[in-house]
């Protein structure tokens, strides 16, 4: 599946499904990609996470270096994790008890034409401190995917109960052997950053204005759904900012949440 490529930005990710199985599909996030002038290059993720997540995120970066075209690096958060304040040029990753959301996790890109500008990851220990995701392995799988819709990836597989793709892309009930990055995430991060652009969106500056917590906040549901047993929720939403700029959300529902 696909949405519209005409969107400046992108918050959370949708798949585009063109082949004949989950595994070989194509999952970018649209057109959207960071501008940097060389590979590999260098994204900062900004840790406002609680010593309960750390290793969860310095896990996603560890993965997602070894892909040819992209290293990542923790570093130092400067916001408040409740509000998790965008910056421009790197990718806020913040926990907080954001609430009876009906979410799991957000991830949040704004871009300038198909140019990523910022990114956010909020994570809601509102449901990962209950006894159905407090575990290693669902902070490492929603971790993962979540910081990789900010570098322009899509689901694999958006039906939880389909058999494991090796893949923290794909959605599961079970997370155990989705923890990781698989080939395929890689092969699909090596044909988005193919080229090199001009300028360069990797860098530091002033925090703007954020996202807010509840769908009403997100704008326009355009495409995407997740799917567990009867439930089938949109998760992807866009709103336009004016001047040319729009926040895209992707959104991981929590199960049975609506």
């Amino acid at each position: 599946m696909t949405f519209k490529r005409s969107l400046l930005v992108v918050l959370l990710s949708v798949a585009a499904f063109g082949a004949t199985s989950p595994a070989e599909a194509t999952h970018t996030w649209g057109s959207y990609h960071w501008a940097r002038q060389s590979n590999p290059f260098t994204l900062r993720l900004a840790d406002n996470v609680s010593s309960q997540w750390d290793a969860s995120l310095q896990l996603a970066s560890t993965d997602w270096t070894q892909s040819s075209v992209l290293d990542t690096t923790v570093v130092a958060g400067s916001g408040n994790p409740k509000t998790c304040k965008p910056v421009a040029g790197r990718v806020e990753v913040c926990n907080s008890k954001y609430g009876q959301t009906g979410w799991l996790g957000i991830a949040q890109i704004w871009a300038s034409g198909s140019h990523i500008t910022q990114g956010v990851v909020k994570l809601n220990d509102t449901y990962f401190n209950s006894p159905s995701y407090n575990s290693p392995a669902w902070r490492n799988f929603v971790t993962c995917q979540e910081v990789g819709h900010t570098f322009g990836l899509g689901h694999q597989d958006e039906e939880f109960g389909n058999a494991n793709l090796g893949s923290c892309m794909d959605y599961t009930n079970d997370p155990t052997t989705n923890q990781h990055p698989n080939t395929h995430d890689f092969d699909l991060l090596e044909a988005i950053y193919s080229h090199t652009d001009s300028t360069t969106t990797v860098r530091s500056s002033s925090a703007s204005a954020g996202a807010g917590n509840a769908q009403n906040d997100w704008g326009k549901a355009i495409g995407g759904h997740d799917a567990s047993g009867d439930h089938h929720h949109d998760d992807v939403f866009v709103k336009n900012l004016g001047n040319g700029q729009v926040v895209v959300t992707h959104v991981f529902w929590a199960a049975h949440s609506h």
